[in-house]
């Protein structure tokens, strides 16, 4: 019998929160597994293959029969649709690079995840992420997973204190190898499963095929491409299809490479230069979230400006409403609007913030 509380975890069909069940069980508490369907019956994702296809399910439920543990279906499709698939969208509409995983873990994941956890009656909530969530009586600390390799701490960098207070994170101090043998042990049948290297709802990381599935034609915002210096070196057919730091589908002629050194939303002009004008000392970071409260004085971390990024020292100087001027002391190279920036002090996360479009004297 449980003499620990209630917790739901997110089931995703994977070998990582398949293992933080057992690990929740083995430690007591009362766990009941939950799977999100998110996908939409038109949804191009629902390839047997990725991580929220119907057969994510099948998986998740078989592995809950293993455990010995309840499991039920919940359908998060239209908020999904909403929260998750709207945003990406609408982000490229602006010029921006997404990050979904972040916003779907804050909204869905965290968010709705815990609304049909505390009608079961449950006081937390868990995951198979790879992250820290240290509980304090005031606080919870979130720091890096323990396998850098792993470590998944830059997606939970917008999650509030009353979201990390109720989320139990029992894989950050574990590797994948340790992972895979105790799902051998178990026998459990997603234990070689491989790891999702993907955006859940676009096959083949293809999210140029998935927003001209997405948006009509008329969606898209067409115009030139121009050099540094003002040239136009050609049209293009919308400033969705691009991103800082591309280099795939530009104008050839050119004696060196070109890369997208920016995107201008007000013109639809997208700039391309040479790589050596995709390096950046400083940015604005907008929308912050900081998790011991918004600092008022400039303070020194080192920041993750995406999620493969090892990260890089900085100062951060605090310009109110939720915003922040990050000055690099080490140039870095495509420094993507829409990502997330996300600060540390050595393993501990401080918070962050979406990078937001610089000033650009590139622009015509």
């Amino acid at each position: 019998m449980s003499t620990k509380p209630r917790v739901v975890i997110g089931m995703s069909g994977g070998v990582d929160s398949s293992v933080a069940a057992h690990l929740l069980k083995e430690q007591g508490y009362d766990v009941v597994g939950m799977t999100m369907k998110v996908w939409l019956s038109s949804c191009i994702s629902q390839a047997e293959d990725t991580c929220c296809g119907p057969s994510a399910i099948a998986d998740a439920r078989a592995v809950a029969h293993t455990l010995g543990i309840p499991h039920y279906v919940i359908d998060e499709s239209p908020d999904f649709e909403k929260s998750v698939i709207d945003y990406f969208a609408d982000e490229y509409r602006a010029g921006r690079t997404p990050n979904p995983c972040v916003i779907c873990n804050e909204k869905v994941k965290f968010g709705n995840l815990w609304t049909k956890a505390h009608g079961l009656g449950a006081e937390f909530i868990a995951t198979g992420h790879y992250a820290i969530a240290e509980h304090h009586d005031a606080r919870t600390v979130l720091r890096k997973g323990s396998d850098a390799r792993k470590d998944q701490s830059y997606f939970l960098f917008s999650l509030s204190q009353q979201q990390l207070g109720r989320t139990l994170l029992p894989l950050g101090a574990m590797s994948k190898p340790e992972i895979r043998k105790i799902a051998h042990q178990l026998g459990l049948k997603v234990a070689d499963k491989p790891d999702s290297q993907e955006i859940c709802f676009v096959p083949g990381n293809d999210y140029k095929a998935f927003l001209r599935q997405r948006l009509d034609e008329a969606d898209f915002h067409r115009g030139g491409i121009y050099d540094t210096s003002g040239k136009r070196l050609a049209d293009h057919d919308g400033i969705e299809l691009f991103t800082i730091g591309q280099r795939k589908g530009l104008p050839g002629g050119s004696p060196k490479p070109l890369y997208v050194v920016d995107i201008d939303p007000s013109t639809n002009q997208v700039i391309v230069g040479g790589e050596e004008d995709l390096f950046v000392e400083a940015f604005t970071m907008d929308r912050c979230n900081w998790l011991d409260g918004a600092p008022t004085e400039p303070f020194e971390a080192n920041v993750k400006i995406r999620s493969a990024h090892p990260g890089t020292d900085a100062t951060i100087t605090p310009l109110g409403e939720g915003r922040a001027r990050v000055r690099l002391q080490v140039a870095q190279r495509a420094v993507t609007p829409g990502q997330a920036a996300v600060c540390y002090v050595g393993d501990r996360v401080l918070g962050g913030g979406w990078i937001a479009r610089q000033p650009s004297v590139r622009s015509i």
